[in-house]
């Protein structure tokens, strides 16, 4: 049984990434998978990396909880909306603060060197934005989207990592929409 853990990173409540998040999580548990969820918006913990990997900054509950169960599933799903090129502080804040070493990656002591932890998972990562998604990748050259992929997913190990962006948002027709929701469902049932 597969085992995925959907990381919805919108701290606004009621959105359509709700909606788009619903849909992915009931047609992978139609298909069969096991799915877990994190709202990042429900936990407790500090965003500010504070002392950076030189420091001891305990690791909350929640944080602990997440790091459980990112090392207990298969596939990652992460749900967000783009935010000034790339995501909300609250994600980059959780991924500080979980994404660490020992965990997810070890420095091998030489230059940038270092062992990939999560080795063995994949990812997809849901975005949604205002700009239109050709504006995103050609003028903006997709900043979000290469961070969340090379420099922290494939940095763990994570790969392949599938993107989904979603835009423009604010002219979004409801059969844009209903399509979008669709494309959701059948990742869902194909546990991608």
């Amino acid at each position: 049984m597969k085992k995925i853990l959907v990381i919805q990173g919108h701290p606004v409540k009621d959105t359509f990434i709700d909606c788009l998040k619903d849909t992915y999580i009931a047609a992978a548990q139609d298909a069969g998978a096991e799915v877990k969820e994190i709202m990042l918006r429900e936990l407790q913990f500090e965003i500010n990396f504070r002392e950076g990997y030189r420091g001891n900054q305990p690791l909350e509950a929640d944080l602990q909880s997440a790091q459980v169960l990112i090392s207990w599933a298969d596939h990652l799903v992460f749900f967000y909306p783009n935010w000034w090129g790339t995501y909300p502080a609250q994600l980059k804040g959780f991924i500080d603060r979980t994404f660490l070493p020992g965990f997810a990656f070890k420095y091998t002591g030489k230059g940038r060197e270092h062992i990939k932890l999560l080795n063995g998972k994949t990812a997809r990562i849901v975005v949604t934005m205002d700009d239109p998604v050709w504006y995103y990748y050609l003028l903006l050259r997709a900043p979000g989207h290469q961070s969340m992929r090379k420099a922290i997913l494939n940095f763990c190990g994570i790969k392949p990592v599938y993107v989904n962006s979603l835009g423009s948002m604010r002219k979004s027709s409801e059969k844009q929409r209903t399509r979008w929701l669709n494309r959701m469902r059948k990742y869902g049932r194909k546990m991608i």
